[in-house]
């Protein structure tokens, strides 16, 4: 993929009202983003090449790597993922000063609140689709959070 053909797919966006288009080919990924924070987008894929107009460009993914053997990687806590339904801020506890919903080995209740992630100034709960036992909490108090981050593991 040149640059023309890049231009050409900014014009379409433009001429159609798009704000995301992402394209993947072999050998080739781009995204293109308008109108976002060019430090969110830092923060969230790395360091990439900046386009022009408020465009951000993503460098072409690397040839997927070979598994790597199962001892070498780290150890994961049993049970099911919860994930981030939203990107925010993710806390542990209410306030500062009050201990957290939930911690390694807590048993929860369908609909019991596990967290919060804050979005825009608003308090979002998180509540436990499903009753068990928290095996992993996978996110540290006060972290940034993307929609599909895992933040818990529920046995």
């Amino acid at each position: 993929m040149d640059l023309q053909e890049i231009r050409k797919i900014v014009e379409l966006m433009n001429e159609h009202g798009l704000s995301y288009f992402h394209l993947e080919e072999e050998g080739v990924n781009v995204k293109l983003k308008k109108g976002l924070d060019a430090e969110a987008i830092r923060e969230a894929f790395g360091s990439m090449p900046s386009g022009g107009g408020g465009y951000q460009m993503a460098a072409p993914a690397p040839a997927a790597p070979a598994a790597a053997p199962a001892e070498s990687a780290a150890p994961v806590s049993a049970g099911d993922e919860i994930t981030s339904p939203m990107v925010g801020t993710f806390y542990t506890k209410p306030s500062p000063d009050s201990p957290s919903f939930v911690e390694v080995g807590s048993t929860v209740s369908e609909g019991q609140t596990l967290c919060i992630i804050e979005a825009m100034k608003v308090m979002n709960e998180i509540k436990a689709e499903r009753s068990g036992t928290i095996t992993e909490v996978c996110v540290a108090d006060a972290s940034p959070v993307q929609y599909g981050d895992a933040l818990f593991r529920i046995q």
